[in-house]
């Protein structure tokens, strides 16, 4: 079987075409190695696949390439992410990077055979609606980068409803795990701990997450290709429903070292709570999150040491 993984450099990205490469399969992965990070932290989450030999790596933009190959399935995870940056003028990235280049790989694959384009959204796209967030629940984004992953699931759907292209949308809840990016929460936190250095909290901590680890996201990419589904959304979260100030307290217990907090004001775009509903994932897709967020910490932390 052959696949494409878009944004493979990336944290989720490099995990999956990791596990594609581990069950068989002849994978292309894209990347552009945008500047939202360091290119060195993204070559090296490349660096088991690069020597692999059913791996082909292709740098490039995803606008600029007409010719993709042919593949049976496609995981489009290649995005610009990022609530807090995606104000004011820095928007034009978002509608480039998350809505317009997710037409256009669907427009170049539309009227081929895959089997599947699994894309990778994000609970952004409900804001603050009523918990737990169902899939039926009415999105209103409170961020522009919400609104672009919304946007992008809308045109995922068009192409299903109007050309037959086979895909499905998975809401991921606040990922987290090794290779985390590392504007990420959990990533600052743990590595701020570590180092006896002071965690930021913007509000009053008292905000909640659905926390995911990476290793379930993965598995709900691999079931949502082999499904027979089309045209549907999942939400992918890993029912860790913590507060940041929890949150800390678990790192804390980890790590064994007590965290220096300092609150600051809220970020604009940032949603009160989360919470997914995940029951229909765990119905048609037979998916469930297996780590608890101990756990998922407590191999993170190991990751890192």
């Amino acid at each position: 079987m052959k696949a494409l993984v878009t944004g493979c450099a990336g944290f989720i990205g490099s995990t999956l075409v990791d596990r594609l490469l581990a069950d068989g399969y002849e994978v292309f992965g894209i990347d552009r190695f945008s500047d939202y990070y360091p290119r060195e932290i993204k070559e090296r989450n490349l660096s088991s696949a690069i020597g692999h030999p059913q791996f082909t790596f292709i740098e490039d933009d995803i606008l600029q390439i007409e010719d993709y190959p042919l593949v049976d399935y496609v995981f489009h995870l290649a995005a610009q992410a990022g609530v807090r940056a995606s104000w004011g003028k820095s928007f034009e990235v978002y509608i480039r990077d998350n809505i317009q280049a997710t037409q256009h790989l669907l427009e170049c694959y539309k009227g081929t055979d895959i089997k599947k384009f699994v894309y990778s959204s994000s609970s952004s796209v409900y804001g603050d609606v009523e918990l737990p967030m169902r899939e039926d629940s009415l999105p209103q984004p409170v961020s522009p980068y919400g609104v672009t992953k919304l946007a992008a699931e809308h045109l995922c759907y068009l192409y299903w409803k109007n050309y037959g292209v086979p895909t499905i949308s998975l809401r991921y809840f606040t990922v987290y795990g090794p290779r985390q990016r590392p504007d990420m929460g959990i990533n600052k936190f743990v590595r701020a701990v570590m180092n006896g250095e002071a965690i930021t909290v913007y509000g009053d901590g008292t905000q909640t997450r659905d926390f995911t680890y990476i290793d379930d996201v993965v598995e709900a990419n691999n079931l949502a290709a082999m499904s027979n589904l089309e045209g549907e959304v999942f939400n992918i979260g890993g029912g860790n429903r913590i507060s940041v100030n929890d949150l800390i307290g678990a790192i804390e217990e980890v790590t064994g070292r007590v965290a220096t907090v300092r609150h600051v004001g809220e970020q604009k775009g940032d949603v009160k709570d989360t919470w997914a509903d995940t029951r229909k994932a765990e119905r048609l897709l037979g998916w469930h999150a297996r780590i608890g967020i101990v756990q998922g910490l407590a191999r993170y932390i190991d990751w890192i040491q």
